[in-house]
């Protein structure tokens, strides 16, 4: 009965350590995410709306409203420091329209599901703008739904759909839109590229 009871114990233990192994969730660790946008300006219809012969939308309206389509590029670093949070900081310039070349500091908190080889990810954004252009001052708000997929052992690809809200001096906009970048990383083992 002992010996039944032993092997059982045995079993139930090697079983149980085997499973916790299994649902271990790995982190990312350091991660580089640099990202391509392009976003369409839903708000453009008021800009479209507007007298453009007439000399006051040309000195006061024209210069603070942005074009229908916006492109940029966006570079963060930061931290996965538990498997469904990571924090990131960097810049994003934003090519809004001839007048609106912004750089921006941003801090980007990132939420993953299903950390791995294929997580979703939510993207929360704030950024201010830190260089002189047509408008000073400016900020955003974004948020990011979308997917990495593994590539190799330190890098994966992601795309996802943005929404963006830019407020300027006399003006505001909001844009929604596409993004494809890559994060490297610094975990081998978080996909299963890494596992030998």
């Amino acid at each position: 009965m002992k010996k039944i009871f032993l092997l059982t114990f045995l079993y139930c233990s090697a079983f149980a350590f085997s499973q916790e192994q299994q649902n271990k969730k790995q982190t990312m660790g350091l991660y580089v995410n640099p990202t391509l946008n392009l976003g369409y300006n839903l708000g453009n219809s008021i800009k479209d709306s507007q007298n453009k012969d007439s000399q006051y939308y040309q000195q006061y309206i024209s210069p603070y409203l942005p074009n229908k389509i916006t492109y940029g590029i966006t570079a963060v670093a930061g931290y996965n420091f538990i498997p469904n949070l990571a924090l990131g900081s960097g810049l994003k310039y934003s090519f809004i329209d001839d007048n609106f070349h912004l750089l921006y500091w941003v801090i980007q908190p990132k939420v993953i599901f299903n950390a791995g080889d294929e997580p979703i990810f939510i993207d929360l954004s704030y950024g201010k703008q830190i260089n002189n252009s047509v408008v000073s001052d400016s900020q955003f708000y974004g948020l990011k739904i979308g997917m990495q997929v593994s590539y190799s052992k330190r890098l994966s690809q992601e795309g996802g759909i943005i929404l963006e809200s830019h407020k300027f001096e006399n003006s505001s906009a909001v844009f929604v839109g596409l993004s494809y970048g890559i994060t490297i990383f610094s975990n081998k083992n978080y996909t299963a590229y890494g596992e030998d």
